[in-house]
């Protein structure tokens, strides 16, 4: 039970150095990883749909 607690006061000696950081920064980059998701899932969705009729025309 010891280590137990001692880990958790490490821990909390840990948390102490981190630097958390803004709202605002937050707010960017949680919008900029939004951005960058959409964008890949449009270049993804854009390939599947050619691979997809070139198949397609492979096929038929």
């Amino acid at each position: 039970m010891s280590k137990i607690t001692e880990y958790f006061k490490e821990t909390k000696t840990e948390l102490k150095h981190v630097i958390w950081p803004s709202q605002s920064q937050i707010f960017y980059y949680t919008l900029i990883v939004i951005i960058l998701s959409v964008l890949v899932a449009y270049y993804l969705g854009i390939f599947d749909f050619i691979f997809s009729k070139g198949l397609g025309k492979l096929l038929q």
